[in-house]
């Protein structure tokens, strides 16, 4: 009968070891880089002057602008422009160190022309 219960809680210590071993193996397996990064920051956003604005008008039909031109600083990277309220914004080419812009007309007339919207950026 003492030979019984031994053997009983020789089995329940070795239950109990395997599982603590394998608790310590899946918890030692964690491996951490030696370094992490966490934060959050801002930097202002600042605007654009837009200024000497010219607009160039179609030789065969002159109620169509063919491109508008202007001014821009600080120079910019990209700048796209718009002369309808809510209508496509076209792509500009920009030139002189990205300080001036020229922008298809996107076959708007004159009298369609009621927004000069600039979206630009650097």
């Amino acid at each position: 009968m003492f030979h019984f219960r031994s053997s009983k809680l020789f089995v329940v210590v070795l239950v109990i070891m395997v599982l603590s071993t394998a608790a310590y193996a899946f918890a030692a397996g964690i491996t951490m880089p030696a370094t992490s990064n966490a934060g959050e920051g801002d930097i202002p956003i600042g605007g654009y002057t837009v200024s000497a604005v010219t607009y160039t008008y179609s030789t065969a039909d002159p109620s169509i602008i063919t491109f508008v031109d202007f001014t821009i600083a600080p120079a910019a990277i990209k700048a796209s422009a718009s002369l309808v309220d809510g209508g496509p914004l076209q792509v500009c080419v920009l030139t002189v160190g990205g300080t001036h812009a020229q922008c298809p007309g996107g076959g708007v007339t004159v009298i369609n022309a009621d927004e000069f919207r600039v979206v630009a950026s650097d």
